[in-house]
């Protein structure tokens, strides 16, 4: 008799390992999702026609296994504008908005940037980021990290604010190993590197089509990426049908309630949807939900006191956005995927415009439907306050940056995302020992950013799902193969 693996999400991490075990195993996947779609965070949300993309999601990856993967679910577009299922190479174009002014981001040594900066200014960040290679800082702190990668000058002008905004605590309370994962190989050197190599480049002509796995450059450099053309969540709606295609289940609306377990293994899953409550039996058990509720809902086995001390006190960071469908946005035409707000006293981080990521993703293109995207804590002040407050929080910053007047707006929504966002602080620092105890349960696997409490990307994620399944098929139940993702740089270069 087949085994069964249940699994809990059905965003990237879920799904990937679903459709891994049906192509590779004999094991049949069975996906229970609380909400009612797929993609997780990267869902894409339709509102009147115009599609929101929750957070922004690059289809990028140094892993050709996992570009390899998307593309054989939607291919890329060859022939422009006549296709549907397709993923589109889009041109990536992101600025810093601080001091009222626009910086390109890497920010570069361009004219604009010195005349912004001003002389004096540049004299301090350069002489700041040569103290800072000459003495770098031991790193205890994602401050330690920034600086000796940046120097402080440049560190306080273009990090640290959008940084705090994010977590909401200050630089120096966040542990370096955000930064480790998320910024990696990015710094001075490796930006003007890239800028150097980006301008021989196009003088000799030397852009080929296989240029766009950009393999040698910095994720956060790279100039070139995919994008389904309906949004993100397209992707992984093309997923789930072919999940179900093939023979493994993915049901919506179903809320994980419990885990039973017995020693070193986990029996079931007790799950509820608007019929009633059920146990489902389970061979094997791969969770993305939140560690702090599956530790929660383990039962059978005794929970140490710590395991539960670390994991209910582990932080997340909440996130809304803002729909806005505007007459105009800005007084020139504004060519950006992302605007980074630097500029402190606007309580926005970050500026979508949906319309440079696809020009699907909006239903009049006489329009411009932008997000406007807000970190908050669940329960605190900016959380609590209503939609229609919030939506008009976001119209006047708008107004004081000088990029839209209410007039302009033709239309609005707001979407609320809860724990979008693990955070590198407060009882992190002993999250080994809830791994360690995890772990132990020999059939559970802890996939993707929620489920590993650990800030990954989507094909972090995805990576994650195709190590467990490589771990299952082969019998294993060392799950090192499957934390290693994303722990440093090399695992984008196998092959």
């Amino acid at each position: 008799m087949p085994k069964t693996a249940v699994i809990i999400g059905a965003g990237p991490a879920g799904l990937t390992a679903a459709l891994e075990l049906l192509e590779r195993t004999d094991i049949i996947p069975v996906v229970f999702e609380a909400d009612d779609c797929v993609g997780g965070i990267s869902r894409t949300v339709n509102y009147k026609g115009n599609r929101i993309d929750i957070g922004g999601h690059r289809f990028f990856s140094r892993s050709d296994e996992i570009m390899d993967w998307w593309n054989r679910v939607l291919p890329v577009e060859d022939c422009p504008g006549g296709q549907d299922n397709v993923m589109l190479v889009r041109s990536r174009l992101s600025r810093i908005y601080y001091g009222s002014k626009f910086y390109n981001y890497p920010v570069t040594l361009s004219w604009q940037t010195i005349s912004n900066l001003g002389l004096l200014r540049m004299i301090r960040i350069g002489f700041s980021y040569l103290h800072a290679r000459i003495r770098p800082r031991p790193e205890t702190s994602l401050e330690d990290f920034y600086i000796n990668r940046f120097g402080r000058e440049l560190y306080e002008t273009f990090f640290r604010d959008y940084t705090e905004k994010v977590w909401g605590v200050p630089c120096r309370h966040i542990a370096p190993s955000w930064g480790a994962q998320r910024v990696k190989g990015l710094s001075v050197s490796a930006t003007l590197a890239h800028a150097v190599k980006t301008l021989w480049g196009s003088a000799f002509h030397r852009r080929r089509d296989s240029d766009l796995r950009q393999e040698a450059t910095e994720v956060s450099l790279i100039d070139r990426f995919l994008y389904p053309k309906y949004g993100p969540g397209q992707m992984w709606e093309a997923v789930a049908d072919m999940v179900r295609a093939k023979g493994g289940q993915v049901h919506l609306g179903h809320e994980i309630l419990a885990l039973h377990t017995q020693p070193g293994c986990v029996t079931g899953v007790e799950v509820r949807d608007s019929s009633g409550t059920r146990t489902v039996a389970a061979d094997y058990v791969l969770s993305t939900m939140p560690v702090k509720d599956l530790v929660g809902g383990l039962t059978g086995v005794e929970v140490p006191a710590q395991v539960i001390q670390i994991a209910g006190d582990l932080p997340y960071r909440d996130f809304f956005t803002v729909g806005l469908l505007l007459k105009r946005f800005g007084s020139e035409v504004i060519e950006d995927n992302w605007l980074y707000i630097q500029q402190p006293e606007i309580t926005m981080g970050r500026i979508q415009v949906f319309n440079n990521w696809s020009p699907a993703m909006v239903a009049d293109p006489s329009t411009t439907w932008v997000g406007l995207e807000y970190f908050a804590n669940e329960g605190d002040d900016l959380w609590n306050r209503s939609d229609s407050e919030l939506i008009g929080l976001g119209i006047d910053e708008l107004g004081r940056m000088g990029l839209v007047q209410s007039s302009d707006v033709l239309d609005s929504t707001l979407i609320r995302m809860r724990k979008t966002y693990p955070a590198y602080f407060g009882s992190y620092e002993n999250f080994d020992i809830v791994r360690e105890f995890l772990d132990g349960f020999e059939n559970l696997f802890l996939l993707g950013r929620n489920g590993q409490h650990r800030y990954n990307n989507m094909d972090h994620s995805m990576m994650t799902a195709i190590r467990a399944v490589d771990a299952m098929k082969s019998g294993s139940t060392d799950k090192t193969s499957v934390w290693d993702v994303n722990t440093d740089q090399d695992y984008h270069e196998e092959r």
